[in-house]
């Protein structure tokens, strides 16, 4: 057994999620220790899309200059037939839309915005960053919660949040239940802008979608890269197949797509790609002193892009209750997953419903939506409204823009 090490808040996890709830929480005034498992703290992955519920935290926790650097502000999110080549519908993201949310929509690489999270918590006196942490068991002993890592350290804190993730180890203390994948997979590839010469319009984000897959495609660190998803069903795929979404799928899937995709697809990385899973929304995230947050409370496909937003929604509300109720864990517990578990779970089904839409097959269906895409206007609101509506914070930053 190694040192024993007393602490008030600890963070396990220290993605993005982590970060951000550390930081809020360390604001209210508690000391934070964050264990990081990984040998270093990064992020993998590319591209990230931060609506304005997501920037208005940011710019609650003094971050939205220093993100901003390395953001592209889009003008509008559209979506495209993969097949036809043609433009289905659009959301405009101009000042209309910024005067309705408070603030704009970005869009940058998830290691630029986990770098400036870092850096903030590095700056903070009452906090701590760990790493090649990783925890084996966490007991709650009613007074203090004794959490065990692999290296033999043990710490004994006041409080837990568990922010480790899809595969959380913090929220087997809670439900047996398991991630759930329904055949999608995904390739990414973030290139040069230079060298890059099959793009949608760069002031964009654009969403192709057809049938079974859709493909991403949006400029990130100040126009720098351009990022690109390639998503597909996998026909292999099967509950407890393993060699399912490969390269060849890949190919064969989006041959069916329009000349413009046809191009872009060849900037993809084949070497690895990300099969694709979420959980059932669960009705409960804390045991005594120990409770979720971000992908380990309420873990969703990318379809909606609100993954990151739902997390750092959550670190805002965690240091809000820290700071009303303080040391009373109990109720800061109680009150954080009252306000956070109806939202997350809704967005947790809607993306799930979202991912039926943009991915259907039927023919009737299509027809269906793709009538009903091409009738909306691009300044009509309602179908996000529910989504950023609700978390209007003053525009401070509004002239950055």
């Amino acid at each position: 057994m190694g040192q024993t090490n007393s602490v008030a808040v600890l963070v396990i996890g220290g993605g993005i999620g982590g970060l951000a709830a550390a930081l809020a929480i360390s604001r209210a005034g508690k000391q934070v220790c964050v264990l990081e498992q990984a040998p270093e703290f990064g992020e993998i992955g590319a591209g990230l899309q931060l609506g304005p519920n997501a920037m208005a935290v940011l710019d609650k926790l003094g971050l939205y200059n220093e993100a901003s650097k390395y953001a592209v502000f889009p003008e509008r999110l559209v979506i495209m037939d993969a097949i036809k080549g043609r433009e289905l519908s659009a959301l405009d993201l101009g000042r209309e839309f910024i005067s309705r949310y408070g603030y704009p929509y970005a869009v940058m690489h998830r290691s630029d915005l986990h770098t400036v999270l870092a850096e903030a918590c590095r700056r903070e006196g009452n906090m701590s960053l760990l790493t090649n942490k990783k925890v084996v068991s966490i007991q709650d002993h009613g007074a203090e919660v004794e959490v065990l890592c692999q290296d033999g350290s043990v710490y004994l804190a006041e409080a837990v949040i568990g922010a480790d993730g899809l595969w959380s180890t913090a929220r087997k203390l809670l439900v047996e239940d398991k991630p759930i994948a329904d055949g999608f997979v995904a390739y990414r590839g973030a290139v040069p802008l230079s060298g890059m010469t099959a793009h949608a319009r760069l002031e964009d984000v654009v969403m192709w979608i057809g049938p079974d897959m859709h493909f991403v495609q949006y400029p990130i660190r100040s126009n720098e890269l351009y990022n690109q998803v390639a998503v597909f069903k996998s026909k292999r795929y099967h509950e407890g197949a393993e060699d399912w979404g490969t390269p060849d799928e890949l190919d064969a899937h989006y041959a069916m797509c329009c000349p413009t995709i046809q191009k872009a697809i060849q900037y993809i990385h084949r070497d690895q790609h990300w099969k694709m899973f979420d959980r059932e929304p669960i009705d409960n995230w804390t045991q005594g002193r120990i409770t979720l947050l971000g992908d380990s409370a309420h873990p969703m496909y990318q379809y909606m892009a609100q993954g990151a937003c739902q997390a750092i929604e959550d670190s805002d509300c965690l240091g809000r209750m820290f700071s009303l109720h303080g040391t009373n864990i109990d109720t800061v517990f109680a009150e954080y997953q009252k306000e956070r578990i109806p939202r997350t779970a809704r967005v947790q089904r809607s993306v799930r419903t979202w991912g039926e839409i943009i991915h259907a097959s039927n023919p009737t269906t299509v027809l269906l939506r793709n009538t009903i895409m091409e009738q909306r206007a691009s300044t009509d609101y309602s179908v996000v409204e529910w989504l950023y509506g609700g978390h209007k914070v003053k525009a401070e930053n509004q002239a950055v823009i």
